[in-house]
């Protein structure tokens, strides 16, 4: 059965670096947010990378975004899923990017994990024709990455 994305993206007129996932987990879906799942270590990510706090409320995740001029999105529109697995990903429908595009100042995609950057490379980008960077994963099913790790090349969004 196919799962419609339940929630829209994040963004501002001032957005100019798109961070994409590849579609939200269990625990979003039930949130309604992007990386709900206490064990992802996107927000810490996010936070040491702009040296700031952790968010905590959905409300402090929105201004984390919104602050640092960065977008959140997904590749996906809908899709078979197993869980939360992306590996289980069937029957993908992309996103369109043009509401993003358009509406802010985006000029650099970054996908979280290789999944993202796989559809994004083969679904979207011929339409934006914007290169997207693969960085790693932010899930705790990556656990080779240590969080020292992922704050050091996840620092590229910030420059």
């Amino acid at each position: 059965m196919s799962i419609k994305h339940p929630f829209g993206p994040l963004y501002s007129a001032h957005s100019r670096v798109l961070i994409l996932g590849s579609f939200p987990s269990v625990k979003s879906r039930e949130q309604a947010f992007f990386y709900g799942h206490p064990q992802n270590r996107f927000w810490g990510v996010l936070a040491a990378v702009f040296s700031q706090e952790k968010p905590q409320t959905i409300e402090e995740k929105k201004a984390l975004i919104i602050d640092n001029d960065l977008a959140l999105w997904d590749s996906i529109a809908s899709c078979e899923i197993v869980g939360s697995s992306d590996a289980s990903i069937r029957n993908v429908r992309a996103n369109d990017l043009s509401v993003i595009l358009q509406g802010s100042r985006v000029e650099r995609i970054f996908c979280n994990g290789r999944k993202s950057f796989e559809l994004y490379t083969k679904y979207i980008q011929p339409s934006t024709g914007i290169e997207a960077v693969c960085l790693p994963s932010t899930s705790p099913a990556n656990a080779r990455w240590t969080m020292d790790r992922l704050v050091e090349a996840w620092s590229v969004v910030r420059a």
